[in-house]
């Protein structure tokens, strides 16, 4: 079982990416956008109150986002999360040489979460919670220029609300002063590897392919 982040700017292609990794190697695909945006389209009451922050372009709240991340996961793991007296039954069932069960945790594969140091901070707290840790920081590297151009052909295909010019610029600064630190944070902890997002999508998405078997081996 290996947890992984995909990280990248709006318009580097982490959406498409994550999927295509998901599905070649079996892993939970959690995005906090498609998260966010089935809340919106449903008119949920969480849907309208981060609504208007999206069709900003600001980030949502981090208790928000984390909510939606810790449901999400007690809804596709086997098992709730382990509290305190479950980690201590089970240390006495090993302690007495008892058999425990071995729990299906399927691999994940984060898009769009963490955004912030304190979020990364969350994960490693609910990653705690249930007896798991995270493997790999992957980032996706993609000139500016082109993360422009690759946000404007999807706007005029796709229609999302967030994709008009405003939202993008800002962002994409919001990438930058939020976002950014995330990669120092987990780059100091040696979980941080770099992958060049320019060009075709297979291109991408070989050379992720490339990093995912790698790490899958060890």
């Amino acid at each position: 079982m290996k947890n992984i982040v995909l990280y990248g700017p709006p318009g580097a292609g982490k959406g498409t990416q994550a999927s295509l990794l998901a599905e070649k190697f079996n892993l939970l695909h959690l995005s906090t956008g498609e998260m966010l945006r089935a809340e919106v389209e449903k008119g949920s009451p969480l849907g309208k109150r981060v609504a208007t922050i999206m069709q900003r372009g600001d980030l949502v709240g981090d208790e928000v986002v984390l909510q939606l991340i810790d449901q999400a996961m007690t809804a596709n793991i086997e098992g709730p999360a382990l509290d305190e007296w479950d980690k201590v039954r089970e240390e006495q069932a090993r302690a007495a040489g008892k058999t425990v069960s071995n729990r299906e945790v399927p691999s994940i594969i984060f898009d769009g979460f963490p955004r912030t140091v304190q979020q990364a901070q969350m994960l490693d707290f609910v990653f705690s919670r249930r007896s798991m840790r995270l493997h790999r920081v992957i980032s996706i590297e993609v000139p500016h220029d082109e993360l422009v151009r690759r946000i404007h052909e999807r706007a005029a295909i796709s229609n999302r609300a967030d994709d008009n010019e405003e939202t993008i610029r800002h962002r994409l600064e919001e990438y930058e002063i939020k976002t950014r630190p995330v990669l120092d944070f987990y780059k100091v902890s040696g979980l941080l590897v770099s992958v060049d997002g320019s060009g075709e999508i297979s291109e991408t998405n070989t050379r992720l392919v490339r990093v995912m078997q790698q790490l899958l081996e060890r």
